[in-house]
């Protein structure tokens, strides 16, 4: 049987998909007044040998959490209220950005100006990808004087400096990272099995100064191992990975590796760091709808940006 019934009507949701939980769209970035910006970036720099392999992500991320819409009020046990506070907190959808794969210098350059612009009205972005090469872009618009602590959440140390002749993908985003005066401190969390780091691209991220809790640490010790690290008060990014969870419960994801994180470890997670310091930016890459299995990956991945909306707004209140 292939015919499916529309579940979303016993939430009271209708048939809509335009925008993430039925938020507010803003069309027009000059006019952006609300205090956090979801912004879809389909692609960035891709390696000529799968292109834009993540580009209907953001269209999949917002159709798995539709039938959630009309609940955007209700009590949400993981963040112990309504999302928002009030309505002057929530979030608003800006849509996604135009890509061109043979332009990765142009992506990048929309991705970095785009985001800038979402600071300049005082808004926290949260980039929805997309392949793992957009928090380049996304870091690079956070320059000058201010410092900034790096919480990437991901199977992978993405240390490379060179790969299939870029220097700017996926594989490459911590490097380039510590490459920036802004970042002053890098944790990286939920390593784990075997992925394209080689070991010496290992021992130049200890030798910058990067704290690893890989993911065995984080099941071993719980997340108070991650949230030690990161220093009262400090301005927060937080990039995460879908390949970070456990395949289990996102198997859309191009390198599924056993022993990845919860869904409440990870939220556990932003949520600590949000109370602890300020996160100033997030962005969720690399699920990849057409490695998924009924749409389950997409509604996790989901599911963890709105808890990662409420604790923004949350720190926002205070």
């Amino acid at each position: 049987m292939t015919d499916q019934p529309g579940l979303g009507a016993l939430f009271g949701a209708a048939d809509t998909t335009t925008t993430f939980l039925g938020l507010p769209a803003c069309t027009d970035l000059d006019a952006l007044t609300a205090p956090i910006a979801l912004l879809g970036a389909p692609c960035a720099t891709p390696y000529a040998s799968v292109g834009a392999y993540c580009r209907n992500a953001p269209r999949a991320l917002r159709q798995a959490v539709a039938s959630l819409a009309a609940n955007l009020h209700h009590h949400d046990f993981d963040n112990d209220g309504p999302i928002f506070p009030d309505d002057s907190l929530k979030a608003a959808d800006c849509g996604d950005l135009a890509f061109d794969e043979s332009d990765a210098a142009g992506n990048r350059d929309l991705i970095r100006k785009t985001v800038k612009r979402i600071i300049a009205r005082g808004a926290v972005p949260i980039l929805l990808g997309g392949d793992d090469s957009i928090p380049i872009p996304m870091l690079e618009a956070f320059a000058g004087a201010q410092k900034y602590t790096i919480l990437q959440i991901d199977a992978h140390i993405d240390w490379r400096d060179l790969h299939m002749g870029e220097t700017m993908g996926l594989s490459s985003t911590m490097r380039r990272a510590s490459e920036m005066a802004h970042v002053e401190r890098i944790i990286q969390v939920g390593a784990r099995g075997i992925g394209s780091a080689r070991p010496q691209d290992y021992r130049d991220a200890l030798d910058w100064g990067v704290k690893f809790v890989t993911g065995r640490e984080v099941h071993r010790s719980g997340v108070g191992a991650v949230l030690d690290l990161v220093p009262k008060g400090s301005q927060v990014i937080v990039c995460i990975d879908a390949d970070a969870l456990d395949p289990a419960i996102i198997p859309g994801v191009i390198g599924r590796t056993p022993g990845g994180l919860s869904y409440y470890q990870c939220a556990d997670i932003i949520q600590g760091v949000a109370r602890k310091a300020r996160i100033r930016a997030m962005d969720f890459v690399e699920y990849m709808p057409e490695r998924d299995v009924d749409g389950l990956g997409a509604l996790n991945f989901g599911r963890l940006v709105i808890t990662a909306m409420g604790a923004i707004a949350k720190q926002i209140a205070k």
